[in-house]
């Protein structure tokens, strides 16, 4: 949440990727719900450069748009938890191709 995209990929991936293989999580697996954090972490609050973006572009205080966006914020944690607890669903179109 506190960093952009694409210096947590190349920062986190390097630390994160090896601890959890190491605990047996599927590589995709990883890949997929550590994209999905970050994706979650650019439009939420504190640092949120989408949440920004929107708010400058639909001319917005980006204070008047938190409260209308809890709702989609609890369904991407929803998602989220989902998505990192059942790994058959983000496995399933590697698994058919048998990758």
């Amino acid at each position: 949440m506190f960093r952009d995209i694409a210096p947590a990929i190349l920062i986190f991936t390097s630390i994160f990727l090896p601890i959890s293989e190491g605990i047996g999580i599927d590589p995709v697996h990883f890949g997929i719900f550590f994209i999905l954090n970050l994706c979650v972490g650019t439009i939420t609050p504190l640092v949120g450069t989408g949440l920004f973006v929107g708010s400058m572009v639909g001319k917005e205080k980006v204070e008047s748009l938190i409260k209308p966006l809890i709702p989609f914020y609890v369904a991407m944690f929803v998602l989220l938890m989902v998505v990192t607890y059942v790994p058959e669903i983000s496995l399933f179109l590697s698994n058919l191709l048998g990758l």
